[in-house]
């Protein structure tokens, strides 16, 4: 598992365009580093209290702090723009596209702090910056294995080079679903509780099958036969039918594996000539999403067999 440095650079150029952020001072510290993935508005700090101060976050002046600094002598107002840049921050916004003070850019400068300016008014903007910097924050890494999306589950396909997992996803990309990453896939922690599945960015769009190389999947089935990212719903391992020891008849078990710490269920399919990979890898997705909603085939007939040798029983 990975956790992400966030500097205000990689915070500032990700998301420049959906924030609608212009810099306009502190340029010099760009890399500066964000602690936390929330916001902060500085008002308390401003007014004059220091007890309790969120330093580590992106901090906000909107129409309350912008108009409260300005209602204070030149001389007063200097000290709080000291006061907010004696603390390790790491980069300040100006939302609403309010002016900053003059004095306000020369103490960034000094203290080399980011300054941007924004358009958007500042409730509209921590609520997209927070959602931003949670996403840059999420734990990550990666699953070596295929992804697709089958009628809303999303399924990694894992198994040994050459054993047909990009094969498999081929003939489900055929079949009308869509694929999400090919030979890896890279995974993310939303939240604490949802494992999102994604492409690496080159790759993104492409799969390797043996034999013809490398394809485009959008130029070859259109774009509806991709996703950028799907919820990782179920793991299946494929493998070679002779080390599959004991082979699943009943499915009265769930099985899981773990990725980044979240239990994910987990089927092994045993491998062998004949076997219609595709189909039993839409099956499992369809089961398991029957099982999502409460429905369990094994667990329901194996209650009917009880109930019958019950009546034999009393009979």
């Amino acid at each position: 598992m990975q956790h992400q440095v966030v500097t205000v650079e990689s915070f500032y150029t990700q998301h420049v365009s959906q924030l609608q952020l212009r810099l306009v001072a502190g340029a010099t510290g760009l890399k500066r580093v964000i602690r936390e993935p929330t916001v902060s508005r500085p008002g308390l700090l401003l007014s004059g209290f220091t007890r309790y101060f969120a330093g580590r976050r992106v901090q906000v002046i909107g129409n309350a702090e912008h108009y409260y600094l300005r209602s204070l002598p030149p001389a007063e107002r200097q000290r709080r723009y000291d006061l907010l840049f004696s603390h390790k921050i790491p980069c300040v916004v100006v939302s609403r596209d309010l002016p900053p003070d003059k004095k306000f850019l020369q103490a960034a400068e000094k203290a080399t702090v980011p300054v941007f300016q924004c358009p958007l008014i500042t409730m509209k903007f921590i609520n997209l910056a927070t959602l931003a910097l949670e996403a840059m924050f999420a734990p990550r890494g990666s699953e070596m294995g295929s992804m697709a999306d089958i009628l809303g589950v999303g399924v990694i396909i894992k198994g040994e080079s050459g054993i047909g997992k990009s094969e498999s996803v081929l003939a489900l990309i055929e079949r009308g679903y869509s694929l999400v990453s090919d030979d890896v896939t890279r995974v993310t922690l939303l939240d604490g509780r949802e494992v999102m599945g994604s492409s690496p960015e080159v790759t993104r769009n492409h799969m390797e099958v043996r034999g013809i190389g490398i394809i485009d999947v959008v130029a070859m089935f259109g774009i509806r036969c991709v996703r950028k990212e799907k919820r990782v719903d179920l793991v299946v391992s494929l493998k070679p039918w002779e080390e599959v020891s004991d082979v699943e008849r009943l499915g009265m078990e769930q099985e899981f594996v773990e990725i980044l710490g979240i239990k994910i269920p987990h089927i092994i399919l045993p491998v062998r000539p004949g076997r219609d990979l595709a189909r039993l890898i839409e099956v499992a997705a369809f089961h398991q999403k029957l099982k999502s909603s409460g429905y369990n085939a094994a667990r329901e007939l194996n209650e009917r067999l009880m109930a019958k040798m019950a009546e034999a029983t009393e009979a």
